[in-house]
């Protein structure tokens, strides 16, 4: 049964016939959200770092560390979806507001027992509402696109601005709390983190002129169904899992490396070359026509990030991880804006927001895995056994991906939506 969405034409049509950052740029209110979006979400690259500081400077341990970290980002994983789930129900404004008070009494909270030196218990009892109430600012910005540009060419534009965004924070955020962290204090990576998330998230919040209508959906004919539930959405969470065990094992292994000699401050230098490398290739993969099907694009996207990452365990010198890590962050732009951007073929308009979230939500799972599995290794093998980590991650999400990959194709068979600006385009949704 097809059912048939239609749209009066708009001044943002005209842009859409020339896909391009700054077409996508001039969008009519894009700037509303843009700037106090990235406001909001410069603290989630903070977060595990800050804790993986903090926690090994009072204990000792980078084994202890991760596991903080880990349980930080299992929570976001878990509670993520949900988190996503009600913004596309009951408005983002309305989700986002009591997540970000949450988040910044809970992470002050983990701050002060760390100091304390309270018992690890205590530290993953308090981790545990800081990871479920990280505002998910990223996926509400990419629905907040979709309504924007429905089915116009520049929603794969604005899949690479968002991963370029996100990297960005990346490569600021890291810097940001490893200079806090080392040259200012332990903790204050973790408190500015909490006061970021704070006044960024008002912020953000306070746009209520963007934010998707609760009743979109209800117009576009499709009901609220989990986004879980599109098979394709499930293959993508396997690859977004190996994506998160690069960044935990990144994480946790250059700490690791560069304390071990005597260079901890130029922790936040590697990783963040590594989170350049996926912003220069974001820049460029949505300044590229793509005439690729997105799905074969993912397969040989991940498969050069697995092949990447297999080398990380055997550098043993700052350039020649430099540049090791510069390559990696090359590799993975180009799978992450894939992804999001099957995610607006894959699903229906009422539940992407919740889709968005599942997938951010398998980054920080693979994440937390990550940096617990690579600091049990830092601790108990060699230095730069850590690295192992990502290499296995990709490499068994690369597996999967392969076996899988019929499943991120967009069937022909079932309900159709159209959506278009002035325009019909018929699109599939499982």
């Amino acid at each position: 049964m097809a059912s048939t969405v239609t749209h009066e034409p708009s001044k943002d049509s005209s842009a859409a016939s020339r896909p391009g950052y700054g077409q996508l740029l001039r969008t009519r209110g894009a700037w509303t959200f843009l700037v106090p979006g990235f406001a909001a979400r410069q603290p989630f690259a903070m977060l595990t770092i800050s804790i993986v500081l903090l926690v090994q400077h009072t204990t000792g341990s980078y084994g202890a560390a991760g596991a903080a970290a880990a349980v930080t980002g299992v929570s976001m994983a878990l509670f993520a979806p949900y988190s996503g789930r009600l913004a596309d129900r009951h408005g983002q404004r309305a989700v986002l507001i009591p997540g970000v008070l949450v988040h910044t009494v809970s992470g002050l909270t983990l701050t002060a027992l760390a100091l304390a030196h309270a018992p690890l218990w205590a530290l993953f009892v308090a981790a545990v509402p800081t990871g479920a109430s990280v505002p998910q600012v990223g996926p509400m910005v990419r629905a907040r696109w979709g309504v924007k540009l429905q089915g116009s060419p520049l929603m794969t534009t604005a899949a690479a601005f968002e991963s370029v965004t996100d990297e960005l924070t990346f490569v600021v955020g890291p810097l940001l709390a490893t200079a806090l962290c080392t040259a200012v204090d332990p903790a204050a990576g973790l408190v500015t983190e909490a006061a970021l998330t704070l006044l960024g998230g008002l912020l953000f919040a306070a746009q209520k002129s963007t934010q998707p209508s609760v009743t979109a959906a209800g117009h576009a004919r499709v009901e609220h169904t989990s986004a879980l539930r599109v098979p394709g959405v499930r293959v993508l969470i396997v690859t977004f899992l190996g994506i998160g065990s690069v960044f935990g094992g990144m994480q946790v292994s250059l700490a690791a490396f560069t304390e071990s000699i005597g260079e901890p401050g130029l922790n936040g230098v590697l990783y963040g070359t590594f989170a350049a490398g996926n912003m220069l290739s974001g820049i460029a993969c949505g300044a590229i026509v793509w005439k690729v099907a997105p799905q074969r694009r993912l397969v040989v996207g991940y498969a050069a990030l697995a092949l990447a990452a297999s080398g990380l365990w055997a550098a043993h010198s700052v350039l020649v991880l430099a540049g090791l890590g510069l390559l990696v962050g090359m590799c993975i732009a180009p799978a992450l804006i894939t992804g999001y951007t099957l995610v607006e073929s894959l699903v229906p308009a009422g539940a992407r927001t919740e889709a968005f979230t599942w997938l951010t939500g398998a980054v920080a799972l693979g994440q937390a895995a990550a940096v617990t599995v690579a600091g049990q290794l830092e601790d108990r093998l060699w230095g730069g056994a850590g690295f192992l980590v990502p290499m296995g991650g990709t490499l068994l999400a690369l597996a999967t991906l392969l076996a899988l990959r019929s499943r991120l194709a967009t069937r022909s068979a079932g309900r159709t939506v159209a959506r278009g600006v002035g325009h019909r385009v018929p699109v599939a949704v499982d």
